[in-house]
């Protein structure tokens, strides 16, 4: 079992950092790379923060991760562009695809990008929150690879296709929503194998499609309330991979294999000015009369508080600013090489 130690954030940045640069990365591109890991990594949400180097580095050696792209954006009109990637970090290409929608939505009231010959990007409430600082509306929606059974098949379809939401707030934290349509994503189930830690059973099926609890049996993912997270990764695949001109379904190239291959994803995006449909100043109160009822509500049983999303992951955040991040062993070791 891989034992865990305790980072700072600070450091770990910075041992991300040089160890992309090494590989090619300028340090500006690195930083933001490295940003949006430790982001994932402080949030708790450690399947997707720098657990992912070793696989980012491992497609970096190989050919199928551009260190060097040329980002371009194309106007396709008042409130829409199309960027695209050239191959580069996800991470790189939808910060800089989230800019330029909160660009035009300030001039126009929305920003919509698609984006397409892009790579794996990461925590999708890194980028909602870019939206939300600039006090608007955050969306995004990603495909990934098929690892998922639809409701009703015996044999998956659909990748994890996570969506996220961001929406500012007058004195309250924002609300962030960033989940994935399936019962769990999968990096969680990778970071289960590497701790060595079990699943709950509802998580995941094995190769004859019944339910179990060891990472290492996993070949398929369940979907989110049956029917409904189907619904909903069908809807984040036209967005995210029809739309585009992406792959979709069992068309979207596999993360793990072929790494000396271009992923050629894609992602959705949108900024929405709130101040070109309501007044900004009631809205913010209103987001934060809706939090504070939800947080006067009677806990159900088992239950300490009633939390609106993101909210947990807020409170991580406070927790391992101040006490540092548990990082496997085996990782801190790679970054250090």
């Amino acid at each position: 079992m891989d034992k865990e130690i305790i980072v700072s954030s600070i450091e770990l940045i910075e041992l991300c950092i040089k160890k992309l640069m090494s590989h090619g990365l300028s340090q500006k591109h690195a930083g933001i790379v490295a940003d949006v890991l430790v982001h994932a990594n402080l949030r708790g949400v450690d399947s997707h923060g720098i657990n992912r180097m070793g696989h980012y580095i491992q497609r970096l050696k190989a050919g199928g991760l551009n260190p060097n792209p040329n980002i371009q954006m194309k106007s396709t009109g008042p409130c829409s562009a199309i960027v695209d990637g050239d191959d580069g970090f996800g991470h790189i290409i939808a910060k800089e695809a989230m800019d330029h929608a909160i660009a035009i939505a300030e001039q126009n009231g929305v920003g919509m990008i698609s984006i397409i010959n892009s790579s794996h990007c990461g925590a999708l409430s890194y980028f909602v929150n870019q939206a939300v600082e600039h006090n608007m509306i955050g969306i995004m929606m990603v495909n990934t690879d098929k690892f998922v059974v639809p409701f009703g098949a015996a044999e998956p379809y659909f990748g994890t296709n996570p969506i996220a939401f961001g929406f500012p707030t007058h004195q309250q934290k924002p609300i962030i929503l960033d989940m994935a349509t399936s019962q769990v994503a999968v990096g969680k189930i990778l970071y289960a194998k590497q701790v060595g830690k079990s699943i709950p059973a509802d998580w995941a099926v094995d190769s004859e499609g019944n339910p179990t609890e060891d990472p290492n049996q996993v070949v398929a993912l369940n979907p989110m309330g049956g029917p409904k997270g189907t619904g909903l990764a069908l809807v984040i695949d036209i967005f995210s991979g029809i739309l585009t001109g992406s792959g979709f379904g069992p068309h979207v190239s596999q993360m793990y294999g072929n790494y000396n291959t271009a992923r050629k994803l894609g992602h959705f995006l949108m900024a929405i000015n709130i101040s070109c449909l309501t007044d900004s100043t009631i809205f913010k109160y209103k987001i934060d009369q809706l939090i504070d009822e939800l947080h006067q509500l009677q806990p159900a049983p088992g239950h300490q508080s009633v939390y609106i999303p993101g909210e947990p992951e807020q409170m991580k955040v406070i927790e391992r600013m101040k006490y540092g991040i548990p990082v496997p062993e085996s990782t801190y070791t790679f970054l250090q090489e």
